[in-house]
This record gives structure tokens, C-alpha cells and sequence, in this order.
């Protein structure tokens, strides 16, 4: 990342009179770091930044949550989950609903957290809810393999996992150029958003400070003015081309891509992660026999169009009224990474 982004980020940003552009960007954490360091309000008005699928919280689809509850209430399971997801609205409730018909909800911090649960109570059979993107699948992956090395058979997971690189490809027709995660592609390294390019996807890896994601912003809008594809990493201090060896090492040995169901954006082919047959004993749904489900989303919730960039969350009817964090109607209100709730913690401003 050379001197005349990270010395001139802000003028590059204010002086762009180019053409209009979309940015997505596609990490919970971006959404909130954006609004909170105010860089929307520096932005000229040819730049809109929209919210994309970065939440694994709002992308995991309803029937999941119906999962969830079904092997609380029927199999009398222990559910292990962050906390994020007890609130997340199922067909008929939420986990919260749930537990206060008798489940057994624990809110755990990590995946082993819930491995740990589960050796230290060998007469409950415990599931964790594993959901999240290529950084939180690793530590899900090394509790499984710890519990088949330790014989721990009370113990599996409901996944819900997914990644990141074909959301990118089904959404490359809703934005002019990503914002990149850097915490996804520290795991992963850059060689498939360099390789999208090709496809005529553009996108920059950007950090999490001001400085990182205003250069991020700079290299975009100066990318931009030359009408060509383009990828550019501009958090080198983290990411690496081969990203995490050991990471996705590990995500290989335990787990195989599987087609998979994202909220808004419906079945993405090999988007999925699903443990493999080696596992099948630590797999929730093939031990307990989970029913298929199709679940039902609250048709007046626009989760499923901000995930896509089509609209904002003040533009559903529900937002800050109906839907709020105390009450949520959707998961992009639930999660602490979801647009809504930054909308709505921000003051719903675009500007």
C-alpha cells in the first residue's frame, strides 16, 4: 500500500468526480466502524455504500432457527450458541421464545466453550449452533476434531457455516466494488477476490481503523476513474495472499462445501460448509434426525433486500417502530453486526 494512498486518502476521497458508484461492504464490522468514525459524511455524493451479506447472524436462514428450536423442545437437547442468535426470529418464535418453554439455552463465547460444556455434563446431549464465516469456522472444526480425539459423543454441531466467495459472485451485479473483510481474508488470503477479477468483480481489502478504511476508500474511488477490474490489498500488515495454512488446513480436514441457503439471497451453490462423513456422529441433523424445514420469514421484514443492497434499512416500514433492538422483527436488527442496528444505533442518517 503505497505513501500516496495513506498520505492523501482524504483528498483523493473529496476531490472524486467520477462517475456514480456503489461500494459494498460485506463485514458487520465495517458497517459499524463506517458510521462511526462519521467517513459517510465525508463521502461525495456520487458514492453510496450499501450493506451487503457480512453478517453470518443475518444471512443464516430462518428454517436454521426452526432447527435450533426443534431439537431444544423435541430432543430436550442443550442448544450452545452466542448470544446473538437466541433473539433471531424463527417461523413461530425465537429461542428466547423457546426457552421460556423449558429449553435449555447456553450462551457461550467460543465453540470451545460449548465443548467444554458438553465433557463436563456427560448426561445432557449438547449442540452448538455453529454459524459464521471462514473466521469463526476454524475454532468449530478444532472442538469437533477434539471431541472425536477425546471420545466426547454428547457433544455436535448444528452448522450453518458459509463462505465468503460465491456471495461475492451472486452479488457482483449489486455494487461497483467491494469492501473485503480483512478478518475473512487473514484465514483465507486474497487469491480468490484476485482471481474474481477476471469475472469483472472489483474489490479492496480493507482494515478496521480510520486510516485503513479511508485508504480502502481512496484506492476505490481512484480505481475506479480507470473503468478496469481491479483488486488492491490494502491491509498487508494482516493479510497475506496464503492467508491462515493452519486454518484452512483445518476447515479441509473437518469440513467438505455443501450447497447452502443464504437469508435474501436463497440457495448458493457450494456456499456451505457441512461436516464430513467422518464426522457424521458430531453432526446434529444426521444424529438426531432433523425433519427438513422451510421456515417462514415475517413478509413485511426487508432483511432480505438490505442483505442485498436493494434497499436501506430506514426504508422498511418496520424500522425503529416495530422493529427495534429491544423488539426485533428481523435478524439485521438482532445482531450487534446487523445494518439495521447500525442504522438505528447511528440515527438512521446516510449522510
Amino acid at each position: 500500500m503505497g505513501n500516496e494512498y495513506t498520505q492523501t486518502a482524504l483528498q483523493i476521497i473529496r476531490s472524486y468526480d467520477g462517475p456514480p458508484v456503489r461500494i459494498m461492504e460485506v463485514c458487520g464490522t465495517h458497517t459499524h466502524e463506517i458510521f462511526r468514525l462519521g467517513i459517510r459524511q465525508i463521502l461525495p455524493e456520487a458514492v453510496e455504500v450499501i450493506s451487503g451479506p457480512g453478517c453470518p447472524v443475518c444471512v443464516t436462514p430462518v428454517r436454521y432457527i426452526d432447527e435450533a428450536i426443534w431439537l431444544a423442545l423435541e430432543r430436550k437437547v442443550t442448544i450452545c450458541t452466542f448470544g446473538d442468535l437466541v433473539r433471531v426470529p424463527g417461523s413461530t418464535q425465537s429461542l428466547a421464545g423457546a426457552r421460556s418453554m423449558g429449553a435449555h439455552v447456553e450462551i457461550v463465547y467460543s465453540p470451545l466453550d460449548a465443548y467444554d460444556y458438553a465433557r463436563q455434563h456427560r448426561d445432557e446431549e449438547v449442540v452448538f449452533l455453529s454459524v459464521g464465516f471462514e473466521t469463526t469456522t476454524p475454532p468449530s472444526c478444532l472442538a469437533v476434531r477434539t471431541a472425536r480425539a477425546e471420545g466426547v459423543m454428547n457433544f455436535s454441531l448444528l452448522t450453518a457455516n458459509k463462505t465468503m466467495p460465491r456471495a461475492y459472485e451472486a452479488m457482483k451485479d449489486s455494487a461497483d466494488a467491494f469492501l473485503y473483510p480483512g478478518h475473512v481474508c487473514a484465514v483465507m488470503g486474497t487469491g480468490d477476490c484476485e482471481a474474481m477479477v477476471q469475472q469483472g468483480v472489483s474489490g479492496v481489502v480493507a482494515g478496521f481503523t480510520a486510516k485503513e478504511l479511508m485508504t480502502a476508500f481512496a484506492v476505490i474511488l481512484k480505481k475506479i476513474r480507470q473503468g478496469r477490474p481491479f483488486f488492491k490489498n490494502c491491509y498487508p500488515r494482516v493479510v497475506t495472499r496464503e492467508g491462515s495454512r493452519t486454518g484452512k488446513e483445518l476447515m479441509a480436514d473437518v469440513m467438505e462445501p455443501c450447497d447452502d441457503e443464504w437469508r435474501g439471497l436463497g440457495c448458493i451453490p457450494q456456499s456451505g460448509l457441512r461436516l464430513r462423513p467422518d464426522y457424521a456422529a458430531w453432526d446434529a441433523r444426521r444424529k438426531y434426525s432433523v425433519p427438513p424445514m422451510k421456515g417462514k420469514a415475517n413478509p413485511a421484514c426487508r432483511c432480505g433486500d438490505i442483505l442485498q443492497g436493494k434497499c436501506t434499512p430506514p426504508q422498511c416500514p418496520l424500522f425503529g417502530t416495530v422493529c427495534t433492538p429491544e423488539q426485533p422483527v428481523g435478524a439485521c436488527m438482532v445482531s450487534h453486526e446487523g445494518a439495521c442496528s447500525a442504522y438505528y444505533t447511528y440515527g438512521g442518517k446516510i449522510r
